[in-house]
């Protein structure tokens, strides 16, 4: 499966945050549910924080669409 990356800017960003700023979902009260009804798994694991932070390297699994934490380019 691939995966679409997604461009950190700082040291790390909240699974909530991640789940809009990707467009997996716009609504903050879906990211909530999903998060709380074990639906998202993070690196393989099913993960219920919504603050879980993540770094470089990590990925992100809802559903079908999956999402990789990269490095940003400094030039954007």
């Amino acid at each position: 499966m691939s995966y679409r990356p997604f461009a950190l800017r700082g040291d790390h960003i909240t699974l909530e945050a991640l789940i809009k700023a990707a467009d997996l979902n716009e609504q903050r009260d879906f990211a909530r549910a999903v998060i709380a009804n074990g639906e998202v798994q993070v690196n393989g694991e099913v993960e219920t924080r919504r603050g879980r932070k993540l770094r470089l390297g990590d990925e992100v699994l809802l559903s079908r669409d999956r999402v990789r934490v990269v490095e940003s380019d400094p030039e954007q």
